[in-house]
């Protein structure tokens, strides 16, 4: 099943026309164009989408591979698979959660909807268009009947202060509002819980290797 969601954004005074739909082979230079844009080193070029990549997000989760287009263009995307969770889980790494941005380990029957990737191209970041894909994944969690939407969030401002705090000393000053972190407080605006903090989630310099795990729960209590 795909998912198609037309609305419009606001440019200052100025209503721009906005779609949120599944992704499909045809899009797939736009969307690896879009990774370029929003990932731009130090982030690791190769964690960026491959042709394979995408063309098993289309394949497997279709309903959780969605783009966003502002006036017929190309500027986000959100990417899931689903997995069954449990808090008092272990730690694990996006690499093993994701099987590397394949999804290969996707479980039709899985209880949560974990996030694998979203991006907005800087310059269209003011019209709030990640926030529009979070909702539109808690859209699918509410379709299917999962528990929570999941997913580990950088934390790139971290590294600015870890000589001073550990992650978990870090995590709480952002919810107390005291440090404005560029990932977590957007994923808190949309809504995000933090689960708990962990360690070698992803290569990333910025978060010296962390991430927070948020979660959004289904309002409806599956």
């Amino acid at each position: 099943m795909s998912y198609k969601k037309e609305f419009f954004v606001f440019d200052g005074t100025k209503p721009r026309k906005t779609i949120i739909r599944s992704y499909k082979h045809d899009d797939f230079d736009d969307l690896i164009r879009v990774q370029k844009e929003s990932f731009p080193p130090p982030f690791p070029s190769e964690l960026w989408w491959n042709e394979t990549q995408l063309a098993n997000h289309v394949e497997l989760f279709p309903e959780g591979a969605l783009c966003i287009e502002v006036d017929d263009h190309i500027c986000g995307s959100m990417t899931g698979l689903l997995v069954n969770y449990e808090p008092s889980d272990p730690d694990h790494s996006w690499e093993d959660i994701t099987n590397n941005g394949y999804i290969r380990n996707h479980n039709p029957d899985g209880n949560t909807l974990y996030v694998v990737d979203i991006c907005v191209s800087p310059a269209y970041r003011k019209l709030g268009l990640g926030k529009w894909l979070m909702f539109s994944m808690y859209d699918v969690v509410v379709h299917k009947h999962l528990k929570r939407l999941l997913g580990g969030g950088r934390v790139p401002s971290y590294h600015k202060f870890s000589d001073k705090l550990s992650i978990e000393e870090y995590v709480n000053e952002v919810i107390k509002g005291t440090i404005q972190d560029p990932v977590m407080t957007f994923l808190l605006r949309c809504g995000r819980t933090p689960v708990k903090a962990v360690e070698n989630y992803l290569e990333d310099e910025e978060s010296l290797n962390h991430a927070v795990l948020m979660e959004w729960k289904n309002p409806f209590g599956n």
